[in-house]
């Protein structure tokens, strides 16, 4: 594991409660980091798995302090203006300052776009995208008010480089993710914040476990070469949450202070096929 200097840094982490997010929060600590760490823990109705409780978030804050580091657990919905305007503040009256932010928050499902509900895409788009657009709002503030720099990572997908029949809502919101970073290295460069997203393949936790039990093997098969092996490498089917993890902390460090504005493919050559 390369050795990162977060010694006095605070990062808010948002789908803390398990899988990405989990893993995030605990590498951010290894490397010294107090942590706020944040998650819905309750289900949302479109999404057909269950999302994080409040005991993982708990579990969440406990790695966090196994580390030796802060945790500040807030139950929060990114898809809630309010709710996240009011957890940035509780972090900034908690630990006085937030330095990174990783937008990880998200949900998988699955249907063809002539026969998506309303809702099902009002629930992605607002997950997936508007959260992202939300937390980099409040925390861009926070970091443009304080005038000491900052860093922002968030997760696309390797769908926000190519196509997926069945997902194409959330193909959208990926895209998206992509837009919104280059956009915001533009408008807040001058306040010395680097914004970065990272793109995985399939990556082994809840979220896709429960999205393969929920579909099955039919909407599996009908999304063709997206829902996997999701590497080129024989005997790879995914990667590893900590490989993301990887990618997050070098992007949060001084070793990535000239990389704005980039999708970072961690995808095991996904894309290349």
């Amino acid at each position: 594991m390369v050795e990162y200097d977060f010694d006095g840094k605070v990062a808010f982490v948002t789908g803390a409660g398990h899988g990405q997010g989990q893993s995030h929060a605990q590498h951010y600590a290894k490397h010294g980091a107090d942590v706020v760490v944040t998650d819905i823990c309750e289900n949302i109705d479109t999404n057909p798995y269950d999302l994080s409780t409040p005991d993982e978030l708990e579990e969440t804050a406990s790695l966090v302090k196994d580390e030796g580091q802060e945790a500040l657990a807030i139950q929060m919905d990114v898809r809630e203006e309010d709710e996240v305007e009011a957890a940035v503040e509780q972090a900034v009256d908690h630990f006085g300052h937030i330095d990174i932010l990783a937008n990880n928050a998200g949900i998988f499902n699955a249907a063809d776009m002539t026969e998506m509900p309303e809702q099902q895409w009002d629930d992605m788009i607002d997950t997936n995208l508007k959260g992202v657009w939300l937390c980099s709002k409040h925390v861009g503030q926070h970091f443009i008010d304080r005038g000491d720099g900052g860093k922002i990572v968030s997760t696309s997908s390797a769908a926000g480089l190519v196509g997926s029949p069945s997902a194409g809502h959330y193909v959208a919101t990926k895209h998206g993710v992509l837009g919104l970073t280059k956009t915001l290295a533009l408008e807040l460069a001058e306040y010395d914040v680097n914004v970065n997203a990272v793109c995985p393949t399939g990556v082994d936790t809840p979220m896709i476990a429960g999205f393969s039990e929920a579909y099955g093997e039919e909407m599996m098969d009908q999304m063709g070469e997206f829902s996997g092996p999701w590497s080129v490498f024989d005997g790879v089917e995914m990667i590893e949450a900590e490989d993301i993890s990887e990618a997050y902390m070098w992007l949060s460090s001084d070793a990535a202070r000239y990389v704005t504005g980039i999708g970072l493919p961690v995808d095991a050559g996904m894309t290349s096929k």
